[in-house]
């Protein structure tokens, strides 16, 4: 597990020295930071994810690379909706909602257009992966 914090956290601290931008692998991708608290222990959570920009906020996604649960971030949501995201150099409220319907499978299918890798982790899993639209508190 460490070695995934290790990953996590140097892209944390890139996106936060460049005001959002990233290089390597995620070089012209949306990436934002989400902030949520642990499901059972209430302790910060900070993890980077692609997102989409949707009508009144973000989309983000369970995607879990493809992996036969969903992510500890997707539990912590449930849990704990209210959250905030860190985008470019700013911070926002927001509150977390599953998608489901229509309304997940259309920002699902674009994904998965604009970022061919997300069809390749729908088709390691037998799961429906889950689509969040991280709404910004008013």
């Amino acid at each position: 597990m460490a070695d995934s914090n290790d990953w996590n956290n140097k892209i944390i601290e890139e996106f936060r020295a460049n005001a959002g931008k990233l290089g390597g692998q995620f070089e012209g991708a949306p990436v934002l930071l989400l902030h949520t608290k642990g499901a059972k222990s209430g302790a910060e959570r900070v993890n980077p994810m692609m997102y989409q920009a949707v009508d009144g906020g973000y989309a983000v996604f369970a995607s879990y690379a493809g992996a036969p649960k969903n992510p500890a971030w997707f539990h912590n949501l449930v849990a704990h909706p209210d959250v905030e995201i860190e985008i470019g150099s700013e911070t926002v409220h927001a509150r977390a909602r599953v998608t489901e319907g229509s309304e997940r499978s259309d920002i699902w299918e674009r994904q998965k257009s604009a970022y061919p890798g997300f069809a390749d982790y729908e088709a390691k899993t037998d799961r429906v992966i889950p689509v969040v639209v991280l709404e910004p508190a008013s």
